[in-house]
């Protein structure tokens, strides 16, 4: 990939598809073709783990939160500014909110409007998890009843997510067989005409290099732009509960972490199903010393992921949780406390020193354009 000016690489898609673990393998592999590297990431709130992970991989990573990019459109620009004076990068790879849509009116064109001059810009991509393009599609009926999914309104978000890609990128290939991803493409091709599918792993990397390829590839960028309801976004939104705390561990004894990450995210979701909520996301990050450790789950039933390591002998951790979940924000909080204070018991002092719980407010973007530039 030859660069003559910082490009920006934009990967959306809905929480939980994939998108910090695809830009941790993105920048890995840039590296490796002797580019410098810069990642950007959006939260409605600070202490993100996606920040301190992707922190890990050594490139330049700054952060706009507070709100979408399209909301913070002016912080956004910044944050490029301050990487490319900082670390001056061929490429800055970000990735907005996960319940964030209309990039390409209100990211993407002003982008190409206004500073189309100083930063160049990658076909959009969106992810999108094997396991929900079903769901997305409509393929098959719910087995259960509404505490099966996420409501309509939230299901509108992530359609409309994808009728605004430049590139489809199927994720998490690794959880599905030839046969099935065949079907996927299939029946997406059928539901988006015209835009072209990828097929990744970011978690096993198969794929990745083909995907960056595929970025190279000239053709117009923002493309399209659709119709949103504006009501039925923000009430999807709403829908959701957002949590992101931080808090200090005290061991009393030595600890097995990955254990208790692992012990931390099923009492969070055990709590939360008995709740009869839906998981977007659930993401917790522990570091002390040079020692990390991250776990995180996407949905009520799928696998749980635990990747790092601490030492057994370490006593002070500091951990972070990042929960984005169909329930209300106040019943998201008191299931993190307790789950917290579960599976601490006698063996640790567990203290919370910031924990912010809500749903997103209404979007308002910076811009928004009628027209593709």
């Amino acid at each position: 990939m030859s660069v003559t000016n910082t490009c920006l690489i934009l990967v959306g898609g809905f929480l939980g598809a994939g998108k910090t673990t695809l830009l941790q393998q993105a920048a890995v592999r840039l590296t490796e073709r002797g580019h410098r590297v810069a990642l950007l990431v959006n939260d409605q709130a600070a202490n993100l783990v996606d920040t301190a992970v992707l922190q890990e991989t050594g490139a330049a990573v700054d952060e706009v939160a507070g709100g979408c990019f399209c909301c913070r459109f002016n912080d956004m620009v910044a944050a490029i500014d301050r990487l490319k004076c900082s670390a001056q990068p061929d490429f800055i790879i970000a990735e907005p909110v996960g319940s964030c849509t209309d990039i390409s009116a209100t990211v993407l064109q002003p982008l190409k409007q206004l500073h189309g001059q100083q930063i160049d810009l990658s076909l959009y991509s969106v992810l999108i998890d094997v396991k929900q393009v079903r769901v997305l599609l409509r393929l098959h009926q719910q087995a259960q009843g509404p505490s099966a999914g996420f409501p309509d309104d939230v299901l509108y978000i992530y359609r409309k997510q994808v009728e605004e890609a430049d590139l489809i990128v199927l994720n998490k290939a690794d959880l599905a067989t030839a046969a099935e991803l065949d079907e996927l493409r299939l029946a997406l091709a059928s539901q988006f005409p015209g835009t072209s599918i990828t097929t990744i792993s970011a978690l096993t990397g198969d794929g990745v290099n083909q995907w960056l390829d595929l970025l190279e590839r000239k053709g117009p960028v923002g493309s399209k732009i659709t119709d949103v309801d504006y009501n039925t976004y923000a009430t999807g939104e709403a829908a959701l509960g957002w949590l992101n705390a931080s808090a200090k561990l005290h061991a009393r004894e030595d600890v097995n972490w990955n254990a208790f990450v692992g012990e931390l995210l099923e009492a969070i979701r055990a709590k939360l199903r008995a709740e009869s909520a839906e998981i977007a996301h659930l993401k917790v990050h522990l570091t002390s010393g040079s020692d990390r450790l991250v776990g995180n789950v996407t949905s009520n039933e799928g696998p749980l992921s635990v990747r790092g390591s601490i030492d057994t002998t370490q006593r002070d951790v500091v951990i972070l949780i990042n929960a984005r979940v169909h329930v209300q924000p106040d019943v998201l909080r008191i299931v993190v406390e307790r789950a917290l204070e579960q599976v601490a018991r006698n063996r640790m002092e567990a203290t919370i020193t910031n924990l912010q719980s809500f749903p997103p407010g209404r979007p308002q973007p910076t811009h928004r354009y009628e027209a593709v530039v």
